[in-house]
């Protein structure tokens, strides 16, 4: 793609790293193939190629967001699909950051849709005020009904996820030092997360039992906050920023005191950010060489397990549908250890149809974007049945959340299932089903 940037704009290396990426762009075209919202809506502004269009004609000409590109980068789910499937490596991921963070500066959005944005920024982040905010939905819920007025999509959408029973906080949840109960292999720190805990606190707490169980001793360090990768993906480039240098701190404390072997997620999508933070810091002095080594030595509880040692297991006579999230899969790459580790701990798994297309949760795209949101995981719901499978595993909460909402089939995290297999108890979810 040919670019007309001026020197002055090029000075700034936000632009420059943008226009170098807009001229790997061949206007081939795969893009549209696999990009969800262009299969549901048919609009090729709609498509990673129609927005690029748009972002280069905004950042070239040197204007603010008007309303038309705002509409259509909003749709994004930032799936990341598209680079997947790319055959020029366009990194579409950093160009849309740097699109949102421009629409974040330069437009003034309308009243209730800065209203919301701000209240999920103020709130999801946070794991007490989103279990707060949680506990006040159910007096919230009896009027759903009257919040499906455009202007009231989202909070009838946050009504619509809330979970009608919040699980109690687990003694895991809370920051200290997990000793191995085997001759210990290795020291790793997990992060806690702001979501997961609330949503789910099983999910870490069966990470920390299954490693230790495997000789690996477990920090959860004080100080973590959240990734950032909600802000983030709102453009709040700022706030995003001081997410990740906190956790940074935290972590080379870490690092340069007891010494880890990897930083261990067990929620894809703040993986993806985390293995960025490199990037994010690139240009803070104070940060940079820091941030790298962090991203360095984040790694997806999958992928870590998948450097250990572990028994095979016979076949349970449990069937599992696994669906790759596409921070997993798209983002971080990792598609072949979360199924070779269940099929090692003894479990049949089946891959749904049109694996590649994302369930439309997306960090906070399940709330803004509700109608598209509905059509992708009625789709997904309806790849993932048609497999008959018993159980379903994903790498994360956002996933969890979503596709919980639309089936009677159980989903887990995938280290759920492994802890059950390695000598963990059987989950809660699956209390009462006739399974092996």
């Amino acid at each position: 793609m040919q670019t007309n940037f001026t020197p002055a704009q090029l000075a700034d290396p936000d632009v420059a790293e943008s226009e170098k990426i807009l001229r790997k762009c061949v206007h081939c075209g795969f893009c549209t193939a696999t990009c969800p919202t262009y299969v549901t809506l048919g609009n090729e502004l709609d498509s990673p190629r129609g927005r690029i269009y748009l972002i280069k004609d905004m950042l070239e000409n040197g204007r603010p967001a008007d309303a038309e590109v705002v509409t259509h980068i909003d749709r994004c789910l930032s799936c990341l699909a598209c680079v997947t499937t790319c055959p020029s490596g366009v990194d579409y991921m950093h160009l849309v950051d740097h699109a949102r963070a421009h629409i974040e500066k330069t437009y003034k959005r309308p009243f209730m849709n800065r209203l919301t944005r701000d209240l999920l920024a103020a709130v999801l982040p946070y794991p007490g005020r989103f279990r707060l905010a949680l506990h006040l939905a159910r007096l919230g819920r009896p009027f759903a009904g009257l919040m499906r007025g455009a202007a009231l999509k989202p909070f009838a959408a946050m009504l619509a996820l809330a979970p009608r029973r919040l699980p109690a906080a687990s003694d895991l949840s809370k920051p200290g030092t997990y000793r191995p109960e085997a001759e210990r292999r290795g020291r790793v720190a997990i992060l806690s997360g702001c979501a997961q805990p609330v949503l789910d606190p099983g999910i870490n707490a069966a990470a920390i039992r299954l490693l230790t169980r495997l000789g690996i001793e477990v920090v959860a360090p004080e100080g973590e906050v959240c990734c950032g990768s909600l802000v983030h993906h709102m453009g709040r480039a700022d706030q995003a920023l001081q997410s990740a240098r906190a956790n940074v701190d935290v972590w080379t404390r870490e690092i340069e005191t007891q010494g880890l072997d990897a930083i261990i997620i067990t929620a894809s999508g703040c993986g993806t950010t985390i293995k960025d933070y490199g990037h994010m810091l690139r240009l803070d002095p104070a940060y940079a060489a820091k941030a790298a080594s962090v991203s360095a030595l984040a790694k997806d509880i999958t992928e870590y397990l998948a450097t250990l040692e572990l028994p095979a297991h016979m076949p349970r006579g449990i069937t599992v549908a696994y669906h790759s999230a596409c921070s997993m899969q798209h983002g971080q790459r990792i598609t072949l250890a979360p199924k070779s580790l269940l099929k090692a701990a003894g479990f049949t798994v089946r891959d749904p149809a049109e694996g590649h297309l994302c369930c439309g949760s997306a960090g906070t795209y399940n709330i803004m974007q509700p109608e598209i949101s509905a059509a992708l995981k009625a789709r997904k719901v309806r790849n993932i049945e048609a497999t008959k499978a018993d159980i379903i595993a994903t790498g994360n909460i956002g996933c969890i959340t979503q596709i919980a909402t639309g089936t009677a089939i159980p989903i887990l995290h995938t280290v759920e299932l492994l802890d059950w297999a390695y000598g963990g108890a059987m989950p809660e979810k699956l209390t009462g089903l006739p399974l092996g």
